[in-house]
């Protein structure tokens, strides 16, 4: 099985399905296919598969000509249809891991996935699980799915898991160029699914087992939820002291060692850094320890909407204007800059909040012109973007677009509140939060 495998690779005659053709799976699909592989898409939405066998982008940082090019070269297939997963011989799975609301993780996903596959697997596969998720979850989750088959996970088919590491819009990094994290359950099966990564990607980082990758993508993302727990909870601090936060970045990023700088904002956004470190905290409970360092993080994080929404009132305040029914803009829908991706936005937060208090709100976003279904925010489906524009009682600045720089804000004579550190002039219209 694994020399058939391993010749299928060096001969280019391997076939790569991924499921999940979201921000991993879709860049993660289009590699293969670019290094020559026949790669086939699966998506449960029709919606996606339409628009790519159109030959159209739904993400706005993949081009439409790179679809265009990869649905030409007659090696991609898009569909719906689980059944043609018994023409892969790599499968990919890239499916959302959210949490419910007790912030336990919801596997309903990677489930509700091994299900669809299983009466397809055939022998002699390599599946691998990419979604984030807790330590185990490849063995304990999804290999007695898959087995349900009749075959055998190491005997029949290789299981393994390679965490996603996208960093959407990053102009430095990409797919191809970010070393991969590869575990598998046996030696034979790391062996070969370390050589289906070895063909897109820079350099692959092979570990001991599926846990050990599991647990190094868990590590990366809290380390940052850590990190910009810290100077959440410095700018609060600083900022009633009167200093700057973002002049005492600027100025120790300056050392060249012992110091990484990170930066605070409205709260934290995106399917990774708000979630990820609580898998961790689930399942430590199993093994009677409390993550005592993840969950404080955790609460610093989350409670940053309620202190912008707090700043915005002391400054409304200082304009002599209420909270209730004054109007207010808030500028950037997406979690990160010059992106359309709206996971987990903070700016979700920010709206209920602010309309909790009476504010009449609205958004203004140019990657994201209307506000699509989401899991936790369904009453904000179909609300449109609207123009920057001075007829409003305040604007609030939640996503650093590119866009926003190049506006001139003192020319509304209004109060901007900052949380990105975006307006880098002096005005006292501008306050930062």
């Amino acid at each position: 099985m694994k020399q058939q495998l391993l010749q299928k690779i060096e001969n280019k005659k391997l076939t790569v399905g991924v499921v999940g053709l979201g921000y991993v799976g879709l860049p993660l699909v289009l590699c293969f296919i670019e290094k020559g592989f026949k790669g086939i898409g699966f998506d449960i939405d029709g919606a996606k598969v339409q628009a790519l066998q159109n030959k159209q982008t739904y993400i706005k940082h993949i081009p439409q000509e790179r679809i265009a090019s990869a649905v030409e070269s007659k090696l991609f297939e898009i569909t719906t249809n689980f059944s043609k997963i018994s023409e892969c011989d790599a499968v990919l799975i890239a499916v959302p891991t959210p949490l419910n609301k007790n912030r336990e993780p919801e596997m309903i996903y990677i489930t509700s996935t091994c299900e669809a596959l299983f009466p397809h697997l055939k022998k002699g596969q390599a599946i691998v699980l990419e979604s984030t998720t807790y330590p185990g979850t490849t063995d304990e989750v999804m290999v007695p799915i898959l087995e349900k088959s009749g075959l055998k996970a190491n005997v029949d088919f290789y299981v393994g898991f390679s965490p996603e590491r996208e960093d959407p819009n990053n102009k430095d990094y990409r797919t191809e160029t970010i070393p991969k994290v590869v575990g598998a359950s046996s030696p034979e099966g790391l062996e070969v699914i370390n050589a289906v990564y070895s063909q897109i990607v820079v350099n692959t980082v092979p570990v001991s087992s599926t846990k050990v990758a599991e647990a190094t993508k868990l590590m990366e993302n809290i380390f940052r939820s850590v990190n910009i727990a810290l100077v959440n909870e410095l700018k609060v601090t600083f900022m009633k002291m009167g200093i700057n936060i973002w002049e005492v970045i600027d100025a120790a990023k300056t050392k060249p060692f012992g110091f990484m700088p990170f930066y605070p904002g409205p709260g934290l956004g995106g399917h990774c850094i708000p979630i990820d470190p609580f898998y961790l905290t689930w399942k430590a409970r199993e093994f009677g320890v409390t993550t005592k360092f993840i969950e404080l993080a955790g609460e610093i994080n989350t409670s940053m909407p309620e202190f912008v929404v707090h700043r915005v009132m002391e400054v409304l305040n200082i304009y002599g204007k209420p909270m209730k029914n004054s109007k207010i803009l808030i500028l950037g829908l997406a979690y990160k800059a010059n992106v359309d991706d709206m996971r987990e936005s903070p700016t979700f937060h920010l709206f209920h909040l602010l309309e909790e208090k009476g504010a009449l709100v609205e958004y203004n976003d140019p990657h994201v012109p209307v506000i699509t279904p989401t899991r936790e925010h369904g009453e904000y489906t179909g609300k449109k973007s609207v123009p920057v524009s001075g007829n409003y009682d305040l604007l609030l600045i939640s996503t650093a677009h590119d866009e926003y720089k190049t506006i001139d804000f003192v020319q509304f004579n209004i109060p901007v509140v900052d949380t990105r550190n975006l307006l880098r002039g002096s005005s006292p219209l501008f306050h930062k939060a």
